[in-house]
């Protein structure tokens, strides 16, 4: 039998041991989407970001990190997170399904230059691609954060992938990723 004890012990190791690795294999992709992400809003484009569920909530936390402030406070930044509108979510969602909840707010919103970042843990999220693929036919900048299912090219130019398979500790270097993007930011922006 498991106690609370080990439980807690084993989720902090497994984390430990998922971050060590993300580390390794990340860092260049982490610096270089953080450059992007700079480059793209000092010339005055935006950031679009998405995903479903704990995704969209990370989304929607980076997006008001861009609008409020990080660490410093700078000027506000463009960006907008796409599932927090209801009105736009379930208008989508109820005359075209699901999977064009993304595809159609970024065909609508995405413009050449701009910064699109999807996330999905699993790679698998179909809403996901079809937003991150009509991005990239508006002429955005596309950045994927996933885990480790293969994830297609057609999803992203930029694809970071978490090494791990477990939903919990893919969001959490996700987490760690926004945030390494936002003070490179506050850096940048300061």
């Amino acid at each position: 039998m498991t106690t609370p004890h080990e439980i807690v012990r084993a989720h902090f190791e497994q984390h430990q041991a998922v971050v060590a690795e993300s580390l390794g294999r990340l860092h260049d992709q982490i610096v270089e989407t953080a450059e992007l992400i700079v480059m793209r809003l000092r010339a005055g484009k935006k950031l679009l970001a998405f995903g479903n569920g704990g995704s969209a909530t990370q989304a929607s936390h980076l997006a008001g990190e861009l609008i409020g402030r990080f660490d410093k406070t700078r000027q506000p930044l463009r960006a907008l997170a796409l599932a927090g509108d209801p009105g736009v979510v379930t208008c989508i969602g109820n005359d075209f399904g699901y999977d064009s909840l993304y595809e159609r707010q970024c065909l609508a919103l995405a413009d050449d230059g701009d910064v699109v970042v999807g996330l999905t843990t699993t790679g698998r999220s179909e809403n996901v691609r079809r937003g991150l693929v009509a991005a990239r036919q508006q002429g955005a900048r596309t950045v994927v954060l996933t885990g480790e299912a293969p994830v297609d090219p057609e999803y992203a130019v930029h694809r970071l992938q978490v090494p791990h398979g477990s939903t919990a500790h893919v969001q959490e270097v996700h987490l760690m990723i926004i945030h390494i993007w936002c003070r490179y930011i506050d850096l940048a922006f300061a």
